[in-house]
């Protein structure tokens, strides 16, 4: 079985194509945490224009960079090659030439000359924006990014036409490039690899997960072995990660309270923001809160990682390092396989968010959690027509029964909602059961149509490869 070199992302192709392809100018922002596959985006954009330059800036002088940028961007614009080494000068012929700039890495050029961005603004207003040039930034660092080329303290605001903040895959594309088809298995490997394409990439067509699991994350030689040690070091540039280090296996070991979270890192919980506010604008930690809840009034709060590959590690690596080296091949067996499951549940609850809209097709306001004292839902949609959809799931190998059908009505009852636009509220109940429903359950299902029964099947659709 071979994957595809690339997949998906055809809204963000469409979006660069059209930009491309007006008669004025653009200025484009491409950024998101490292390893999406932002490089890959926009190498693929410009494919077939003989007009684009792309070119990826490294960590060397401000001499160096412009030196390099001359000698890729003259294989397109020849004339470049005699010019004065200077960025508005480059850019403005650029501009007169009407051509596509990819400037990747860009955080790496602001590092190095901090002007860079006001010259851009500068030679972007006075010559740029009456081209038909279109200027493409791309960058890893987010802070930066936003410093520099998003907020409203940076020289570039409100002369970018277009961003794309580049989410990870979703697991319907995904799974294109995971070893398996089958649906319980692609929601597995979604549950530790996840959407994000450089850990896919890493994948062993020919292996199993559990083959894939060891060979790359649990041994000590793989290339997913030391992922997010060096993603916090490196990339994100936390020198003194422990404090980082305990939150996030706080939270990848259940502890999603801020309160259980800051007991366990031993950090006071008036400082604990800070840190979850970094995690967050890193794109590593995510706030969850009742779906019903206003984010800005409520208090309720829970954490989570947002990528999967931390979640695994942070659970079943860090801090593990002797016993999967004294383990070795057996790793999988003895520390991953007897907890597998159970970890396995949350992440199908975030599957079965991700995929509610393609199963119960409406326009939602919001899909999430909810809980409130002694009651929680693992899926709840609120829909623009009125309808609350509650769903529950169940990564087990007992079968969904009519009790938890009647657990989960009393549950959506306690729900606090006023359907919008006066419309009157109804509710659909669904339950997400990995081993299937009991015969009531499916009798049941028959006989009412506000009740939907989901198996892996049903969740994940069957994927042409070829």
């Amino acid at each position: 079985m071979t994957s595809p070199e690339f997949v998906n992302r055809e809204d963000e192709l469409e979006m660069l194509h059209s930009r491309f392809d007006r008669e004025t100018a653009d200025l484009i922002v491409v950024y998101g945490r490292r390893r999406l596959g932002k490089s890959a985006l926009v190498r693929q954009a410009i494919d077939g224009h003989e007009n684009a330059v792309y070119w990826q800036a490294t960590e060397e002088t401000p001499e160096a960079q412009l030196s390099n940028f001359v000698e890729t961007a003259s294989e397109t614009v020849p004339m470049l090659a005699d010019m004065q080494r200077d960025w508005e000068a480059l850019l403005r012929a650029l501009g007169r030439e009407d051509t596509i700039v990819v400037l990747d890495e860009f955080p790496y050029l602001v590092e190095s000359d901090e002007s860079l961005p006001s010259k851009i603004q500068r030679v972007w207003d006075m010559h740029l924006q009456d081209s038909e040039m279109t200027l493409v930034l791309v960058g890893s660092s987010i802070s930066i990014m936003e410093d520099k080329a998003l907020s409203g303290g940076s020289p570039l605001y409100g002369r970018r036409t277009g961003t794309i903040d580049l989410p990870p895959l979703a697991i319907t594309d995904a799974q294109q490039l995971y070893p398996t088809d089958n649906p319980d298995d692609v929601i597995k490997t979604w549950g530790v690899f996840g959407g994000t394409p450089y850990y896919l990439q890493a994948l062993t067509q020919s292996q199993s997960l559990q083959e894939n699991i060891q060979t790359h994350i649990l041994s000590e030689h793989g290339v997913l072995h030391n992922e997010p040690e060096f993603l916090l070091r490196t990339e994100f540039g936390i020198r003194e990660p422990q404090t980082y280090y305990t939150i996030l296996r706080a939270i990848a070991t259940g502890k999603r309270a801020a309160g259980e979270i800051a007991d366990f890192a031993g950090v006071d919980s008036n400082t604990l923001g800070s840190y979850l506010s970094k995690l967050r604008r890193l794109r590593l930690v995510e706030r969850d809160i009742p779906v019903t809840a206003n984010p800005n009034a409520t208090r309720k709060s829970r954490y989570r990682l947002k990528e999967p590959l931390f979640q695994f590690w942070f659970r079943y690596v860090y801090g593990q390092e002797g016993k999967l080296t004294q383990l070795g091949d057996e790793a999988y067996t003895e520390l991953v396989e007897p907890t597998f499951t159970e970890y396995l549940g949350e992440m199908f609850e975030r599957v079965c968010q991700h995929r509610l809209p393609a199963l119960i097709p409406k326009t939602y306001q919001g899909i999430g959690y909810w809980w409130h004292q002694h009651h929680e839902l693992d899926v709840v949609g609120l829909a623009s027509d009125g309808t609350l959809v509650a769903g529950e799931c169940k990564y087990t190998k007992r079968e969904m029964t009519e009790g938890d059908l009647a657990d989960l009505e009393r549950s959506a009852s306690q729900i606090q909602w006023t359907a919008p636009n006066g419309a009157e509220l109804e509710y659909h109940y669904c339950c997400f059961c990995r081993s299937g429903f009991s015969t009531g359950l499916q009798q049941v299902a028959t006989d009412r149509d506000d009740v939907s029964l989901f198996t892996p099947a049903n969740i994940v659709p069957a994927t042409d490869k070829n």
